[in-house]
């Protein structure tokens, strides 16, 4: 069955938003109430993908905070420090660690209008003392409340939308598909609607078929 041409248009408006030029790296957020508003938080932003340090395979984000979100952004789960950061900056990423200490400096003061990686730990202890040292830049937000610090979620919508509103006022958010690459987007745009017949295929080893302007498969499978 096909997908309905009004969802396939809904999908195509928020994949033409979404940029791989902005994401976030967590260490030990363990609770699935916090990741999975972080989740949300970059699905609202046009985050493409988010980056978590977890030693097990999977992240647990899946109840109903995320409202669905994890649906719609990748999660790249990094069993060390070491592999997060490296892929991350293999990648072309700024590293901006949230920590008070002497070296950090009001968020504010950044431009985020390339590529941004934002990186958070836990409230109680925040980022572990080697993450910080691998970070290109330490930030805080400011606060003059009796607690130092907010909800790790919080802190991700604060950060990432800056980052948004940096973008807005220099023309360069995305909103045809720029942020990604065309095979990417066209890879991505299969997979959101059609899930089922992606998992399918991959595990087949055979190629995605093509779409047409209503979200119809118009080509045969080819291996």
């Amino acid at each position: 069955m096909s997908i309905l041409p009004r969802r396939f248009e809904r999908i195509k408006n928020v994949l033409n938003c979404r940029m791989k030029s902005l994401t976030v790296l967590v260490e030990a957020v363990n609770k699935p109430h916090n990741l999975s508003a972080i989740l949300r938080t970059c699905d609202a932003a046009g985050v493409f993908e988010a980056n978590f340090i977890c030693e097990k395979d999977e992240v647990k984000t899946f109840n109903s905070t995320a409202q669905g979100s994890q649906k719609w952004v990748k999660l790249n789960n990094h069993k060390t420090i070491i592999s997060a950061v490296s892929e991350l900056k293999k990648k072309g990423f700024k590293l901006y660690g949230t920590t008070l200490n002497e070296s950090s400096t009001d968020y504010r003061n950044y431009d985020y209008c390339e590529n941004t990686c934002f990186v958070l730990g836990a409230e109680k202890w925040g980022l572990s003392n080697e993450l910080v040292s691998k970070v290109d830049e330490s930030i805080f937000i400011p606060m003059t409340g009796m607690v130092q610090s907010l909800n790790v979620s919080v802190a991700t919508s604060i950060l990432l939308f800056e980052a948004i509103r940096q973008r807005k006022s220099k023309n360069l958010l995305p909103f045809n598909g720029e942020g990604l690459s065309p095979k990417e987007y066209q890879k991505t745009l299969f997979e959101w609607s059609y899930p089922e017949l992606a998992s399918i295929y991959k595990k087949s080893g055979i190629n995605y078929p093509n779409l047409n302007q209503y979200g119809e498969i118009n080509e045969a499978i080819n291996k």
